[in-house]
């Protein structure tokens, strides 16, 4: 413990020098002086620092690193010229070996003490590249006219302005180093104080731009916008007002898809679609909860939050029959046209709210008896559908999280309620230098 006679005012904050005990998901370093917790930004567990401090609160106080003066074996000098002032990474101080140790623990914590339940296994952390990952973002357009130029980006750290940025370490290639292409593409049209968004998605045959705009573009900057398109290989999307008005005008007959060689399916998307960001990892994530789940010849296997079919298409391969359920009925049309063009007809779709609705009439739910289950759900977890999935009694149960507090809750509910073993649990580095936690846990009857 440090101790330090702190100020009534943080401009006048002295330094102080504390060792930091451990760190918090959003990558801050914990300390306790004079017995109050005090969150330190850009210290490691295990260093000592002097830091000054930012803000004084009921609660914890918080500080900012000025000198470390003894760093953790896991410091590393982060790659990106923009990190600290700009808002999508908080980690790349963090070696990559250290941020999945942090990740794995912070799951395991969270098991442990929210969902009072321990893996019976730790599986390996499941890895992929750490750069020039990121193949959907929602960039930040703004003409800032005292500077006369127009920024394109993500919002800085603090505060709501948009970061000046050169390039993206983690965005695609495709992307991530050509920001000042689109920075000179948005000062150079007559719309550039109408638009306030660009947003990307990349297959693996194609990035797409969908420029969302606020007013309706005169000829030119159309012509400019295709021809920046035509340049760098983009199929270009507009976006006048809501997500129904997206529509391409440039080529003509755009397509977006990814694969999964190992198991011969490819899945077609638009550009608003949900898909998974990192497609190295989201491969091997694919292979491992097959591996997991085990589907055989015989068994029905029911996919939950099925979205385009990243998992019911590969699980097709492998088993009987393959029930997929996803609450966005634009989704689950696009799945079954997947699963024909994939040539797969032992899968059936329905368009549900698995989120909250009552869900006792759902045909899917009545018509087949479940050998086994994945279920993928977003950030709030799948607390409604936790009930259905004890009575449905399937042998394994296989449920990808990409947040560790609701996976421990419901993992909790499946052990303590409704007689299932945590049989292993294991993270997957889905966003490197970030603080999201991906993982992967396996209950059995």
């Amino acid at each position: 413990m440090s101790r330090s006679r702190k100020p009534r005012g943080v401009k006048n904050s002295p330094l102080v020098e504390t060792t930091i005990e451990s760190l918090t998901l959003d990558g801050q370093g914990v300390a306790h002086i004079d017995g109050k917790t005090v969150f330190i930004e850009g210290a490691l567990p295990g260093e000592t620092v002097a830091f000054r401090y930012t803000s004084y609160k009921a609660k914890h106080d918080e500080g900012k690193v000025e000198t470390v003066l003894t760093p953790s074996p896991e410091r590393v000098e982060p790659r990106c010229e923009h990190f600290g002032v700009c808002g999508a990474c908080s980690w790349q101080h963090i070696s990559l070996e250290g941020q999945i140790r942090h990740k794995q623990q912070a799951m395991l914590n969270n098991l442990k003490y929210i969902g009072k339940v321990e893996p019976e296994t730790v599986l390996e952390p499941l890895t992929a590249e750490g750069w020039a990952y990121r193949r959907k973002a929602r960039l930040g357009v703004r003409w800032v006219r005292k500077k006369e130029k127009a920024l394109v980006g993500f919002r800085e750290k603090e505060g709501g302005f948009l970061a000046e940025l050169n390039r993206c370490e983690i965005l695609h290639p495709s992307i991530g180093e050509h920001l000042t292409d689109f920075q000179a593409l948005v000062g150079g049209m007559e719309a550039r104080e109408t638009i306030p968004q660009i947003e990307v998605a990349v297959g693996d045959n194609a990035t797409a731009l969908v420029v969302r705009h606020m007013e309706p573009l005169s000829d030119t900057d159309t012509k400019k916008l295709i021809d920046f398109a035509r340049e760098w290989d983009y199929q270009l999307y507009l976006q006048p007002k809501g997500p129904e008005t997206v529509h391409c005008i440039y080529p003509e007959n755009p397509t977006l898809y990814y694969e999964h060689p190992q198991f011969n399916t490819k899945v077609g998307f638009v550009p608003l679609d949900f898909f998974q960001v990192n497609q190295p990892l989201n491969r091997k994530m694919v292979a491992r909860a097959l591996e997991l789940l085990a589907p055989e010849p015989t068994d029905t296997v029911l996919d939950l939050f099925c979205g385009l079919g990243n998992f019911t298409l590969p699980l097709a391969r492998h088993a009987a029959q393959v029930i997929g359920v996803e609450g966005d009925m634009a989704m689950v049309e696009r799945a079954r046209a997947a699963a024909h063009a994939n040539d797969i007809h032992n899968t059936d779709y329905y368009a549900c709210n698995l989120m909250g609705e009552d869900l006792h009439r759902e045909p899917w739910l009545k018509k087949h008896r479940y050998d086994k289950i994945l279920l993928d759900p977003p950030r709030a977890g799948a607390k409604e559908i936790i009930e259905h999935i004890g009575k449905l009694k399937a042998g394994r149960i296989v449920y990808i999280s990409c947040d560790p507090a609701t996976l421990a809750r419901d993992a909790g509910e499946l052990v303590n309620t409704h007689g299932y073993r945590l049989v292993s649990a294991g993270v997957m580095d889905m966003f490197p230098h970030t603080s999201h936690v991906e993982s992967i846990a396996v209950f059995e009857k």
